[in-house]
């Protein structure tokens, strides 16, 4: 396994500097972590394309059958302890098998929901007698599971949820009535994760067996994509679950439900990462097959630009999601699974990162829809064409920016986390934003050396966003939950941020390991990324300052981020060129 970093408090990125040492990346991963991906594309290759259209289909028992020989090779119980028979893998080793079952199209969203949402809400807080009753059969694939949360009437607003739990007079069961929607597995599913109100207010979670009477499966709903899993409603009609069924404790529901989903926002952008790698080699090898003009249309330098954009977000993408991977397995480390307050401790441990999870969902989500609808253009009127996989990839790629939580509520969760992470002093916010340095003049500078003018743009960006931020805080204070679209460029800010960071340090650290020559075209993508979002940032500062100014105090704010933004121009179309070019030649990702 990858050697242990130190610590690190989730949302600091916006207020400190990380060691580049300190972050784990695609290049740290260790001889166990390429077998487990070799042994995912092989199951994928061997057992998954093969059998795709049927899949596409609908085909229950076939995804079942999948499945149990998912967990055959231990696909299933990556996450899952030894102790309950599973293999106890870190998060970058799960994280792996989630990028590498992309390919397999719908079965990976199938598998997503069991390992994920459907498993780890037991990993995490079930009792030990509910870990040795569930896990292992999860972990094998002899039972499936699905996760429950979203009503005809609630969806962002899960609180919100009607479903509701009644204990029974002798204390032995709970009465379940009610119905959720959309969920993925539950054509098939044995064991449903399904959230409810205790008394009609305590928000609580329970394990819900397919067994039970009452429990009912609605028809499965007609999609857009991602056609070949199962999607349908659950309907529960006094439903008696025991009382030891009840997860953690009656009105920690909440916790529960947030965690998780915490979690599947960072898996679903491990997703978005190898499905963007899937969409470059569709949209390169079909470049280089396509001739107009009596040239290869990859020969053309808007087609090139194309797939440089695409590589190089794919790149940012990919060193976020691992830096953040890295932090899940320092924190989850610290918990223990057989203390009595494992609950308490996987709450927290997962929390700590909540903030990075929001921000790899929403960049991971529409880094993956810009990339398939430039491979789609790429692929011109061929690419609307069921024949050809991009359509597909086009398709099944939209559902994320709703799945786990929409965009939209992730960016205002983003800065309103960091803004709470403050309020109770466990990140100095507001006296980094009120240190002079920030407010004071930027002086000149040249910058020789490789990157040092893209460390310098991000040291900007972050005090640009601790300006901006405690400007809104100070005029708006607990209002400021109000002024949705200022939270929103906020949110936006911080991804970007995030996002600098994470593809920056990854390539000093692999400048550092090979040297700049063989780090050349990561060190183009690092440059050509920070450059043009460093735009982006000061067009969001500007919205937002006028958004609360105007007059005297609007242009004072605009003279200070106008210091704040000095740089010089480099030359972005030369460096997509070369990157262009190694697409081209590799007609795949390339680093």
């Amino acid at each position: 396994m990858i050697k242990m970093m130190n610590k690190v408090l989730g949302g600091s990125f916006m207020i400190e500097d990380i060691d580049y040492r300190q972050i784990v990346t695609p290049e740290d991963f260790t001889e166990e972590h390429r077998m487990i991906a070799e042994t995912t594309e092989k199951f994928v290759a061997g057992e998954i394309i093969p059998r795709d259209e049927e899949i596409e289909k609908l085909n229950y028992g076939l995804t079942v059958q999948l499945l149990q020989k998912a967990g055959e090779l231990g696909l299933l119980g990556a996450e899952v302890p030894e102790n309950y028979g599973g293999f106890g893998l870190d998060k970058v080793s799960s994280t792996l098998i989630t990028e590498k079952l992309t390919k397999a199209s719908s079965f990976s969203l199938s598998y997503g929901a069991h390992v994920g949402i459907g498993t780890l809400p037991i990993v995490y807080f079930g009792t030990e007698e509910q870990k040795q009753k569930y896990l292992p059969t999860l972990a094998s694939g002899e039972q499936i599971a699905a996760y429950c949360l979203t009503e005809p009437s609630s969806g962002s607003d899960a609180l919100g949820a009607k479903t509701t739990a009644t204990l029974t007079e002798d204390g032995q069961y709970y009465i379940l009535n009610g119905s959720k929607q959309f969920i993925t597995n539950a054509g098939f599913a044995d064991i449903f994760i399904v959230y409810a109100k205790v008394n009609g207010t305590d928000f609580s979670t329970f394990i819900v067996e397919r067994t039970m009477v009452g429990v009912s499966i609605g028809p499965e709903e007609k999609k857009m994509g991602i056609k070949g899993s199962s999607t349908c409603p659950l309907i529960l009609e006094d439903v008696k679950v025991p009382v030891e069924n009840l997860l953690w404790e009656v009105g920690k529901g909440h916790l529960i439900a947030f965690n998780i989903l915490n979690i599947g926002r960072f898996k679903l952008a491990a997703g978005c990462v190898g499905a963007s790698k899937d969409s470059i080699e569709y949209a390169a090898s079909y470049a280089n097959e396509r001739s107009q003009f009596d040239r290869k249309i990859s020969s053309f330098p808007l087609i090139g630009k194309k797939l440089a954009d695409m590589n190089i977000r794919t790149y940012v993408l990919e060193s976020m999601v691992y830096r953040t991977a890295g932090l899940f397995d320092i924190g989850l480390a610290e918990v223990d699974y057989d203390s009595l307050n494992v609950g308490y401790q996987s709450a927290k441990a997962i929390a700590e990162y909540q903030l990075e999870c929001s921000i790899n969902k929403v960049f991971g989500s529409e880094t993956l829809d810009f990339i398939v609808d430039e491979g789609v253009q790429i692929h011109g009127g061929y690419g609307f064409i069921q024949e050809y996989r991009i359509e597909r990839n086009y398709r099944d790629s939209r559902i994320n920016r709703i799945f786990e939580g929409t965009n939209e509520i992730n960016r205002l969760l983003i800065p309103g986390t960091l803004i709470k992470r403050a309020m109770k002093g466990e990140l100095p916010l507001m006296q980094k934003a009120l240190q002079s340095e920030i407010l004071g003049l930027v002086p000149t500078q040249s910058f020789e050396g490789t990157l040092e003018q893209e460390k310098h743009l991000l040291s900007m960006a972050k005090k640009i966003f601790l300006m901006v931020g405690a400007q809104a805080v100070q005029k708006y204070q607990m209002k400021l939950e109000q002024e949705q679209e200022i939270l929103s460029h906020l949110a936006d800010m911080m991804i970007l941020v995030f996002a600098m960071e994470s593809a920056l340090l990854r390539t000093m650290k692999l400048v550092d390991q090979v040297g700049e020559v063989k780090a050349a075209n990561a060190i183009h993508m690092t440059m050509a990324f920070i450059h043009e979002q460093f735009d982006v940032i000061e067009c969001r500062a500007r919205e937002v300052l006028a958004a609360m100014e105007s007059g005297d105090t609007l242009r004072t704010g605009l003279s200070v981020l106008k210091k704040l933004t000095r740089r010089t121009q480099i030359n972005t179309f030369g460096l997509k060129r070369q990157i262009a070019a190694k697409v081209i030649e590799a007609e795949k990702y390339v680093v």
